[in-house]
Formats: C-alpha cells, sequence, structure tokens
C-alpha cells in the first residue's frame, strides 16, 4: 500500500484526565471539543492554517479573553482525523494512506485549511498524494473507495467516490500488465510506496481476464453497482466477463440464499421481526441491483445462476419487474436448465414449488416463436437456368440463415421438452398441486417437442399416486396430452397393468401394442384402413425407439420392470373386467367422447372392440406358441 509521511517533529500528545494536550512550554490559550472530547491547543498554530477555526474565535463572545473555548460538534472523521489535522499544524509527522485520506480529507475541508490561508496546507497536500499515487494503485483505489462509505455526502461533494470510480474502470478497462497491482492482490508480499521517494519492491503475477471480479466483490451494492456501470460503459470488457463477476459478487453476498431450506422458514416464521426485516430489506437491494447490471446479450450468463437468482427473489418478495426480468432471461436460454433449477420454492404454506414462475419461463421461451424446421420452397421450371443476381443469392442466403435458425429453435424446444417431463414428475408428488396447473404445463410443449411420451406417461403416473381421489373426467384430462403411440414397449406394458390409468387410454395403449406385434409378425392379413392409418403413422422409421431403460437400471421390485409382468392372456382378462366395470364405455364412444383421431380410428372397428382385441390377442399367442 502506498502511503504519505507529512511533518518532523516527534509526537507530543498526550492525554491526562481525559484531555489530550500537546507538550510545550507555552501554556495552552484554546479548548477545542470535538465529539465528547478535549484537546488542550494553541491558537497560532491551529489559526495560521484553519481559516473555519479564526472565524469561529473571532466570532465567539469570549474573544476578550486570553483562553476560548471551541465546540466542533459535527466534525467529519471523529476525533481520529481531528487529531491529525491538529498534528500537522504543529508539525508533527503524520502518515496518510488509503485507509484514512478520505477521513482527513473530510476534516481538511471542514477546518477550511485551504492554499487562501497558508501556501502548501494540507488540502493541497493531500489532493497532491491522491490523483499522483492513490488513484494510481489498483488496491488502493477499491480501499480508499470502501473508506468513501463512512463519509458519503462529503465524498461525493468532494469528487472522492467518483474519481475512485474512473480510475478503476480504467484500469479495468487497460490491459492487466498495465495495472499496478498490490499486497493483497497479489496475496505473496507488499507493495509499500512511498511518495516522498522510497518504494519497496513489486511483485508480479499471471493475470487472467477476470482478474479484477474478487477484488470489486468487496465493495457494498450501492459503489459496486456504480462501478460496473463505469466499467460496462467502456465497452471493451465482453459481457461474459460482466456476468461472471456478478455471479463472483453474488456468491461473495448472497451465499446460500436459494439453496438454505430454512430461509424461506424464517420469512414465514415471523416476517415482522426487525432482523428478519433488515436481512429481506438489504438481500432484496442486493438482488435487485444485480439484475439490472446483468448484461443484455443472450449466454452471457448462464441460466443455472439465472435460476437461482430466480429463488431468492422469490424468497425475499423482490418486485414484481425483477421477477419477470429474470423470467424472460431465463425463458431465452431455457434449454440449457436442470430439473432441480427449475424446483422454485413457493411462498405459499400448502404448495411445494413455484408453478406459476415456471409456467411464466416456459410461455417465454415458447414466445420465441421459430418453428420445426421446414423444406425450402421450390423452384419454378427454368428458374435456374437464369442467371442469379446479387439480390436472389442474398434472398437464398437469408433463408438459409433462418432454416439455421429454425433448426437450432427446434433442437431446443425437444430438450425443452425432456426437462418440463422431468419437472412435472418432480412435482407430481406434491398433493396440493391442482390438476389444471398439471395439465396446462404439460399441455404447453408442442407436441413435435416429444419424440416419446415415456416420461410424459412417469408423470402422469406419478400424479395418480399421489392424488388417487380424482374422478373418471379428472383422469380422463390427465392423459389428454399422452400419446399411446410415442410410449415405448416397457412403458406400454406397464401402463396396461396400471389400475389408475383411464379405461380408454388402457384400451388405445393394447390395440397399438398388439396391433404392432400382430403386423410385424405377419400373422394379421386383414386390417381395416383406418387402423392401417393409425400404424403407418406411428413406424416412422426416422423416429428413434425410447426405452425407459436405457440411461438407467431398473430394479426388480420396481413396478416398471418387465420381469413381474403377466403374460397376454392376464392382459386380455384385465382388459375384459375393465370392460365389464365400464358399462357405458360403447356408449361413449357412440357419443363422440373420444375427440382425438386415434380414439375415432378405434371406435370406427366394424367388429367392435373386444372381438378386435381377443382376435390380436389369439394371433399373437399363436405366434409365440410357433416360435
Amino acid at each position: 500500500m502506498k502511503f504519505m509521511k507529512l511533518g518532523s517533529r516527534p509526537d507530543t500528545f498526550y492525554t491526562s484526565e481525559a484531555v489530550r494536550s500537546v507538550s510545550s512550554e507555552v501554556s495552552s490559550d484554546l479548548t477545542v471539543q470535538v465529539k465528547g472530547s478535549r484537546y488542550l491547543l494553541h491558537k497560532f498554530p491551529l489559526l495560521s492554517k484553519c481559516l473555519r477555526l479564526q472565524r469561529l474565535c473571532s466570532e465567539s463572545l469570549e474573544n476578550s479573553q486570553q483562553h476560548q473555548i471551541v465546540q466542533l460538534p459535527d466534525f467529519p472523521g471523529g476525533v481520529e482525523a481531528f487529531e491529525l489535522c491538529a498534528k500537522f499544524c504543529y508539525g508533527i509527522t503524520i502518515t496518510l494512506s488509503a485507509y484514512n485520506i478520505v477521513s482527513t480529507r473530510c476534516a481538511a475541508e471542514y477546518l477550511q485549511m485551504t492554499e487562501d490561508v497558508e501556501k502548501g496546507n494540507l488540502i493541497y497536500k493531500i489532493e497532491i498524494f491522491f490523483n499522483s499515487c492513490i488513484l494510481s494503485g489498483w488496491k488502493d483505489s477499491i480501499v480508499t473507495l470502501q473508506t468513501t462509505k463512512a463519509f458519503s455526502s462529503w465524498s461525493e461533494e468532494l469528487g472522492i467516490t467518483s474519481r475512485c470510480i474512473e480510475a478503476i474502470a480504467s484500469k479495468v478497462l487497460a490491459h492487466p500488465s498495465k495495472v499496478n497491482l498490490s499486497h493483497s492482490y497479489s496475496r505473496r508480499g507488499r507493495d509499500d510506496v512511498s511518495c516522498n521517494g522510497g518504494e519497496s519492491q513489486r511483485h508480479s503475477k499471471a493475470l487472467s481476464k477476470g482478474w479484477w471480479a474478487e477484488e470489486l466483490a468487496e465493495l457494498g451494492i450501492d459503489l459496486y453497482w456504480r462501478t460496473i456501470i463505469a466499467i460496462k460503459s467502456g465497452g471493451k470488457i465482453p459481457s461474459s466477463l460482466v456476468g461472471d463477476a456478478l455471479r463472483v459478487y453474488a456468491s461473495k453476498w448472497l451465499p446460500n440464499i436459494s439453496k438454505d431450506p430454512t430461509a424461506k422458514n424464517q420469512v414465514e416464521s415471523d416476517p415482522g421481526s426487525d432482523l428478519i426485516r433488515e436481512l429481506t430489506s438489504k438481500h432484496r437491494l442486493l438482488l435487485e441491483s444485480i439484475i439490472s447490471l446483468l448484461p443484455a446479450e443472450r449466454g452471457s450468463v448462464s441460466c443455472s445462476f439465472l435460476l437461482k437468482l430466480l429463488k431468492a427473489v422469490n424468497i425475499v418478495n423482490a418486485s414484481s419487474s425483477s421477477k419477470m426480468e429474470l423470467a424472460r432471461r431465463i425463458g431465452l436460454q431455457l434449454e440449457e436448465a436442470k430439473v432441480s433449477d427449475l424446483l422454485i420454492p413457493s411462498m405459499r404454506t400448502d404448495r411445494l414449488y413455484d408453478v406459476d414462475m415456471v409456467m411464466t419461463i416456459l410461455e417465454q421461451f415458447m414466445l420465441q416463436g421459430q418453428s420445426p424446421p421446414t423444406s425450402p420452397p421450390r423452384a419454378k421450371d427454368g428458374f435456374e437456368k437464369r442467371r442469379r443476381s446479387r439480390s436472389a443469392e442474398n434472398v437464398e442466403f437469408g433463408f438459409q440463415e433462418s432454416r439455421r435458425s429454425s433448426s437450432s429453435s427446434h433442437s431446443s424446444k425437444l430438450k425443452v421438452g425432456k426437462i418440463v417431463d422431468g419437472y412435472l414428475q418432480e412435482i407430481a408428488q406434491d398433493v396440493n398441486l391442482p390438476l389444471s396447473k398439471f395439465t396446462a404445463l404439460a399441455e404447453e410443449i408442442p407436441e413435435f417437442a416429444r419424440l416419446d411420451h415415456d416420461d410424459l406417461y412417469r408423470a402422469i403416473d406419478i400424479y395418480l399416486k399421489a392424488h388417487p381421489d380424482l374422478n373418471k373426467s379428472e383422469r380422463k384430462r390427465l392423459c389428454r396430452a399422452l400419446d399411446c403411440k410415442k410410449l415405448s414397449m416397457e412403458a406400454c406394458m406397464h401402463a396396461a397393468q396400471n389400475e389408475l390409468l383411464p379405461l380408454r387410454v388402457v384400451v388405445q395403449v393394447l390395440f397399438f401394442e398388439q396391433a404392432k406385434a400382430a403386423m410385424s409378425g405377419g400373422q394379421v392379413t386383414e386390417i381395416p384402413s383406418n387402423i392401417k392409418a393409425i400404424l403407418a403413422a406411428t413406424d416412422d422409421p426416422r423416429r428413434p425407439t425410447a426405452s425407459l431403460s436405457t440411461n438407467e437400471t431398473v430394479p426388480a421390485e420396481d413396478p416398471w420392470s418387465v420381469s413381474g409382468l403377466k403374460s397376454p392372456k392376464s392382459k386380455l382378462s384385465t382388459l375384459r373386467m375393465k370392460l365389464a366395470e365400464d358399462e357405458d364405455l360403447e356408449e361413449n364412444y357412440t357419443n363422440g367422447i373420444g375427440k382425438s383421431s386415434k380414439v375415432k380410428a378405434i371406435c370406427s372397428i366394424p367388429t367392435g372392440p373386444k372381438r378386435m382385441f381377443s382376435k390380436l390377442w389369439s394371433n399373437n399367442r399363436t405366434t409365440s406358441e410357433k416360435n
């Protein structure tokens, strides 16, 4: 750290009976009271350099008396700063550094120790040291900026705060090799520099591009906000580095607020306590300031970091504008999210997670509005024979870029579809989650964004087990987004024995499973054309076959395990039992309750569903016996 020494006389101040005095042969003729402390001093050395003391003494009613008393109740910097100024007046050696230069400068300004009173006065010397030494050092500038907080109004008026911020920003914008680092950043030694001529050996260190982030994280949020704004206005720092700096700052000042499960409980248990109110207000200011500093560029901060901020915002009940800004930014890069990051705690006592906020994020993602990639329009006859103009080439280039963007959006929606299905599995365990919120989230994903429906079926199965009191219409509404044609064989086998599913879903699952098996085995020679259309729609070779056991091993006791499943005969008996229990099935089909195309196709089987399924089961069993 840099320092400056002024004066040459030894320190002769001493304390006697709670009074500070100066050892001198001349008796004291001035008493100065500073915030409860008394100083017995001499008029000549002080009044010759302090214009304010001159005026106070001249205006005193006791001017005719030899000993005068002056009170300074609102003295900036307190007794420490006053004593430094007093020692300077006596010529006693004082040491100025980044830690005390602000308080001393404010005190000198209060005492009006200007050049008009005496040449080479304290204000002049402090300004020389501040501009030439303090502002040229990295750590000195940061320490000085931190000390301005205790004298905010004085520092603003004297321009100390703004000059420190400008100096710090200029060093960040400059090449790291140009920065004069001090000991606290190098962590390996000292860099004490005397502006009177002495300088110790400096230590160098290899710097990364974001070397400044941890140092600036020491600042309070108000000074940090102004410093980052100054850095961003320079236009030379990449947005990703600014994002990294914000992440470092949030990690320091909001360490575990988004992870701590007790944070929500503390706010709920005693929201009116002074401590909780103070902490909540402090964290709210921090969060809203950090959000306002986020770079506008997409990807400048990770989606995980944004979701952690959103969790914290939810806990401290920050402004709705901050929540919407985070939701918008998260929506732009939702494909990067993890399911665990989306589990935002709800501030309602009857809910586990804030599903409404995730729905808002998903809506923001869908607002990007890119459709799946399509083929380019075919050129008209003879178009290739024409000579291509530059404008035609530009149009084609624009189309290629549009198709690339559309393809990227299509891929993003596929990723988001998997993320949402995983999220549905987590929130389905909440016994208080309304059916409407579950279905709204499930149906927000477009049909093309789910290559298979195994994860969605698993989420529906979990919801049915957690909500056993759902009636028949609610169960049907729950399964409305489920496409049985996109279930893997393992999922079909599980669904065929799932007593919680609506009967219509079980019928569709069994039909498609057995119809596919029959067609592949070549045992059925005549299948109605409407059924063939359904099967043709499901046999797209470009669609990969999904399996629930691709990425994980299913335990033997897992209800999704294939090992314990029953034979096709028992499947048929289960179906017959369900058909017998649901007497109005055929009536519902006739009345057109099944409105999707796949259900209409099933319902139009000429010989009736029971007979057709019996035929399929028998064909399948015959094939198995032959094999």
